[in-house]
């Protein structure tokens, strides 16, 4: 893999972000049709994310691939890579980001069903902190954290 830089989010990202958010969860879980949600998903990113959470894109090649978002208050609400990056040291890289933007700590929710996400957070060194339902999809989520 080719490297990859990391930079803030810019208006003009918006459609590319929202495409690469998408495309992984539709990997993530085929049997959901998420293409059905992208005036959702837009809606949200622009009145709760852009407003509210510093965003950190990575890029290759001139496209994006990766993104992270993180709030004042340390809540990571995404962290999305592409899928032809999974297992790369992308998503690590831009956990690491996170981290560096909320030192006092970072939580996150995650799907309880989504074991490869939580794998990949509990190397990163997040411990679990309790469990929650998702109040949009209704699905179980594990609240994580970490903390310096």
């Amino acid at each position: 893999m080719s490297s990859f830089t990391l930079r803030p989010y810019r208006a003009e990202d918006e459609d590319a972000a929202i495409e690469l958010w998408r495309l992984t969860w539709q990997q993530a879980y085929p049997s959901i049709d998420f293409t059905a949600r992208v005036a959702w998903w837009r809606e949200r990113w622009r009145n709760e994310l852009v407003p509210n959470a510093e965003i950190i894109v990575a890029e290759q090649a001139e496209a994006l691939i990766g993104f992270v978002t993180i709030d004042g208050s340390g809540y990571l609400d995404q962290l999305v890579v592409s899928p032809d990056h999974w297992g790369s040291k992308l998503a690590g890289t831009l956990v690491d980001k996170a981290k560096r933007l909320s030192p006092e700590g970072v939580t996150l929710l995650v799907n309880k069903d989504n074991a490869r996400a939580i794998r990949f957070y509990e190397r990163n060194g997040f411990a679990h902190a309790g469990e929650d339902v998702n109040p949009t999809s209704g699905r179980p989520v594990l609240k994580m954290a970490w903390k310096p």
